[in-house]
């Protein structure tokens, strides 16, 4: 009886491992707690919602390893390390900020494993990485879409930038978007710096005051876009206030209330601009599990799992070297933010101009690159 107990421990056993070895594991490193955790929870709200609609690829089970950068550099290079060594991952999915993923970037680069970004738009991202792709436009072209936007629909000839300088997105977008808009013929007045985290604005806004520009630039995070907002606000300041993608979360709205009406931002995706059939069908999908509307980290990491299991398809293997150079020929994948293609692991795609208004986005213009 001893023996055979035994026996069927070991059979056990060795099923236990034959499962696990026919899982594909792909690491997922998002900002679960800190200031960036809204988008990290929205984020995988998309991913589960991707896992449940497409369980398997290459005709095996998909489990998603989610590991808490915490909002952190250090921590992005810790959870980065975590999964490939101790969870074997055969890729990553992440990081969402472009602070983050520039530091988890080498250590998928090293370790030769393919790490695909929903919404890191950091040119620095990618550049000159073999294994390090993302899913979202860069910021040369966001920040042209803000400037273009800036000068031909609000008529601006003057801009004062605010820029948090602890966030390389931030100081990335804030440097293309002056490039456009000089080029366009506007003036940047004044440029002053923060920091995230910070709670009192008045020194810069004082500044922005005597300053006197048509629009005021702050592509930062939603917490100090808000706080900006209610300040200037409360200052007299009456310019309009034109933002980037970190903007787009309602904690913006919750925050700032009515001092962001009318504040635009540049972003990925709205369920009003869906123009493709996995975009609506992903829209409608995410209404009925959760019961309010997707963001851009939500699509954008949807797509991030669906183009990955896209190219593991292609190469017909999970093998790194494979899956890269399949990503790497990603060529109008139809995704929910938009049909994409992938040029030096960037991708190309339309960019979306929203707006705040009546306490809810409101769209307002898709633009092509």
């Amino acid at each position: 009886m001893k023996k055979m107990l035994l026996m069927l421990g070991a059979l056990v056993l060795c099923a236990g491992t034959a499962l696990a070895a026919e899982l594909v594991r792909l690491g997922v490193v998002f900002p679960m707690t800190g200031p960036a955790a809204v988008y990290g929870q929205n984020g995988i709200k998309g991913l589960k919602l991707a896992q449940e609609n497409r369980p398997t690829v290459l005709g095996r089970p998909v489990k998603l390893m989610i590991v808490d950068n915490k909002s952190d550099k250090v921590e992005a290079t810790n959870a980065a390390n975590r999964v490939i060594q101790k969870d074997e991952v055969c890729a990553l999915i992440g990081c969402l900020t472009s602070s983050n993923s520039l530091a988890a970037a080498p250590v998928a680069e090293k370790a030769k494993v393919p790490m695909l970004s929903p919404w890191a738009t950091n040119p620095l991202v990618t550049q000159k990485k073999e294994y390090v792709f993302r899913i979202c436009f860069i910021d040369p072209f966001q920040g042209a879409v803000a400037a273009k936007f800036a000068r031909e629909n609000l008529k601006a000839k003057t801009v004062a930038l605010m820029i948090d300088i602890s966030q390389d997105y931030s100081v990335g977008i804030a440097g293309f978007f002056q490039r456009a808009f000089t080029k366009l013929g506007g003036k940047v007045v004044l440029k002053t710096h923060y920091n995230t985290g910070d709670q009192d604005f008045s020194a810069q806004l004082g500044a922005i005051q005597a300053a006197k520009p048509d629009i005021i630039y702050v592509p930062g995070y939603f917490t100090e876009d808000a706080l900006i907002a209610r300040q200037a606000r409360e200052l007299g300041l009456t310019q309009p206030l034109l933002s980037g993608d970190a903007a787009q979360a309602d904690e913006l709205i919750k925050i700032g209330g009515k001092a962001v009406e009318g504040l635009y931002f540049t972003t990925h995706f709205d369920e009003q601009g869906v123009t493709t059939a996995s975009g609506k069908h992903f829209v409608a999908a995410y209404r009925k599990a959760y019961d309010e509307a997707p963001d851009s980290v939500s699509a954008l990491s949807y797509d991030s799992y669906n183009a990955l299991l896209d190219a593991m398809e292609r190469a017909k293997s999970t093998d790194a070297a494979k899956v890269s150079a399949a990503l790497a020929q990603t060529k109008d994948f139809q995704g929910v933010t938009g049909v994409l293609t992938l040029v030096d692991h960037n991708a190309v795609k339309p960019a979306v101009i929203l707006q705040v208004k009546n306490g809810n986005f409101a769209y307002v213009a898709t633009v092509n690159p």
